[in-house]
């Protein structure tokens, strides 16, 4: 079949189309004849060799897909149909014509979305909804600040806490890009973070109080402002590592707060953990989809073959949502 494979460590170059042997469902998972994949930081880190897969799991890139189902391992319990329509999280893969996933993975699409849309909603949805709901416990009237605000995490995560009832506060890199987190996203206020302090902005916000949760992809580079805008119990959420993974913390600060750090990754969860965070995905973040509360944001899509190219866009930092390959 045909996928995308790695030459080496380094840039969108080391990207190669190539034929490699066609994936087998196993007891419990789902053979998928992928549609679109899309694009996630997860896989630029894992292209420049700073982000192995997982011990087991496919070498090839992408960690969501959308696509039809072709076949079944033994023992799968979920009610699919060979030639439905569905999306699946991944541990790698989605980069090819076919992939393997467990069944519990895997999910319909939620009502009202066409299918290439549809491949970049499982990975945002089940970081944000495992994060900021099932980790976080974001709660009604708390203030959430959010990282990264323009990317298809950032984008899905504004949109589902103004949902539940909270109120947000988005970063992103560009005064066109923080007007777009307000205007259309729907954050109750906007920090352009190369020309201001999104902490001043987290003060003026609440007057004082501080970010209930921040959901932040950065890392070390804004680990003490992360913590200094932090409300009394706070909780910072660290899911990204773009600004470095070392830096020292003023435990001091963490502890008269009585606030909590947080790491989590989703990629190398067991298989029963993703099936909990799909299912909750499901329950709740689908239906929100389906009437139109939440828009699923695709800025481009690319065929496969061009993947050096989509991978430079998504680089270059200009995409704002997410970016497709198409198969």
């Amino acid at each position: 079949m045909k996928a995308i494979v790695t030459t080496g460590n380094g840039g969108p170059e080391v990207l190669a189309i190539s034929e490699v042997p066609a994936p087998q469902p196993g007891p419990g998972e789902v053979l998928i004849d992928v549609i679109a994949a899309g694009i996630n930081r997860a896989d630029v880190q894992q292209r420049r060799g700073f982000y192995p897969p997982p011990p087991g799991a496919s070498p090839i890139l992408g960690l969501e897909v959308s696509g039809r189902i072709a076949a079944f391992g033994t023992n799968v319990t979920k009610p699919f149909s060979v030639g439905q329509k569905v999306v699946a999280l991944l541990t790698g893969g989605g980069y090819a014509a076919q992939v393997c996933v467990p069944a519990g993975q895997v999910l319909p699409l939620p009502e009202g979305i066409d299918v290439i849309s549809a491949a970049g909603l499982p990975e945002v949805a089940a970081t944000v909804h495992s994060n900021l709901f099932m980790t976080a416990q974001l709660q009604p009237g708390e203030t959430v600040l959010i990282h990264g605000g323009a990317g298809g995490i950032g984008a899905m995560a504004i949109q589902l806490a103004k949902a539940a009832g909270a109120r947000v506060i988005a970063t992103a890199g560009s005064d066109e890009k923080v007007a777009m987190l307000t205007s259309y996203l729907g954050a109750d206020a906007a920090v352009n973070y190369r020309t201001e302090d999104f902490g001043d902005r987290v003060n003026e916000f609440t007057e004082g109080q501080g970010a209930n949760v921040i959901l932040d992809v950065v890392g070390a580079k804004y680990l003490a402002r992360n913590v200094a805008a932090l409300a009394t119990y706070g909780r910072l959420v660290v899911i990204g590592l773009q600004g470095g993974a070392t830096a020292e913390l003023d435990l001091g600060a963490l502890l008269t707060k009585r606030a909590a750090i947080i790491g989590t990754t989703l990629r190398a969860r067991p298989v029963e953990e993703k099936t909990a965070i799909m299912e909750g995905v499901r329950e709740h973040v689908w239906p929100l989809i389906a009437s139109g509360a939440i828009k699923p944001m695709v800025d481009k899509t690319f065929p496969l073959e061009q993947v050096a190219a989509a991978h430079e866009y998504f680089d270059s930092g200009a995409h704002v949502g997410k970016v497709l390959l198409t198969l």
